[in-house]
């Protein structure tokens, strides 16, 4: 059976959503940049057709009613799959995007994206590129907000799809000369406490994801390179992606704790389309520079992304807890 012509056009939904949003009629003229005799009509002639009433007046101002919240919550619904799919068709009428946006969780391997981007703009040397270096929650509200068009994060928020794209391997570390490191024995959660924890700050409008260790201490900075700064000049301890702290490592000015239960975690990191029907050949190009380059340049790190299953149940859950918390 096929569903009626739709008799209720999108510039009487958007009245209809404008009025709630503003606030009034008068309001919603104003946002719409119509009379306020036009945007009334509309809703009244939008009210006519269905039959409801999705508004009551209650001293100057218009109140939902029940049908009205439903009506509301189903017409944003639809405006945004509308100009979605109008976005889409400029997208593809243009050819290879303007502009492509991303959102890259902090821990991801800078010389990694780099090589990918300057590799993407050699093929597409006119597309321009918007850079959002990302933290937890950051990632998945950029996603959410439609601020980005493409991102790599460390879950897979509701609503979208996500593939495994790297797992990195995070170990807890502090300056050799660090007081954790003379205690002749494996550190336990109560030493940890009595010293200072370097933390990476959420870049969420929230950032109430917890630190993955309660202590006493801790200094929360913006950037993954002041974290390993202050680690290696003995101010503290922090969990880091071992990429990231090779040099350190080599160099001595990092050292691995022991750690009663385990000294490393592992974080998986995802591929995210925001919006895989709508993403542009541009998009698409760049995901797939991004899976081809981490499997060639990084390739145990991809390769147990297809191993995650496998893994024991307190691994996962182990992994799952750092890749949820303030490291």
């Amino acid at each position: 059976m096929k569903n009626p012509a739709p008799h209720i056009t999108l510039e009487q939904w958007r009245a209809l959503t404008a009025v709630v949003e503003a606030g009034g009629y008068a309001g919603a003229a104003r946002l719409l940049h119509k009379t306020q005799s036009s945007v009334t009509y509309a809703v009244q002639k939008l009210q006519a057709l269905l039959d409801v009433q999705a508004f009551e007046i209650r001293g100057r101002k218009a109140v939902l009613t029940p049908t009205g919240e439903l009506l509301y919550r189903r017409a944003r619904h639809l405006l945004e799959e509308a100009g979605g799919l109008e976005a889409a068709a400029r997208r593809l009428s243009a050819g290879w995007e303007a502009e492509i946006r991303l959102a890259v969780e902090l821990i991801f391997p800078s010389w990694l994206l780099l090589q990918c981007l300057d590799r993407f703009g050699l093929e597409s040397p006119h597309t321009r590129i918007e850079l959002h270096e990302s933290v937890l929650a950051g990632t998945s509200e950029a996603l959410r907000d439609k601020r980005v068009e493409l991102a790599i994060a460390g879950s897979v928020p509701p609503g979208f799809a996500g593939e495994p794209l790297m797992q990195l391997r995070f170990s807890l570390v502090a300056h050799p000369q660090h007081p954790l490191h003379q205690l002749g024995r494996p550190v336990t959660a109560r030493d940890l406490q009595a010293h200072c924890h370097l933390v990476v700050r959420e870049t969420g409008s929230r950032r109430d994801t917890p630190a993955s260790i309660e202590t006493q201490r801790r200094w929360t900075v913006s950037h993954l390179s002041t974290s390993v700064q202050a680690v290696a000049m003995g101010y503290g301890f922090a969990w880091l992606p071992d990429e990231l702290i090779r040099a350190e490592l080599k160099a001595g000015r990092l050292k691995p704790l022991s750690v009663r239960g385990g000294g490393e975690r592992y974080v998986q990191l995802y591929l995210i389309l925001a919006d895989a029907e709508a993403a542009g050949p541009g998009v698409l190009r760049l995901a797939q520079i991004l899976r081809e380059a981490t499997a060639a340049e990084c390739p145990l790190a991809a390769g147990r992304r297809k191993s995650v299953g496998r893994k024991s149940a307190a691994a996962v859950e182990e992994g799952s807890t750092l890749s949820q918390s303030r490291v």
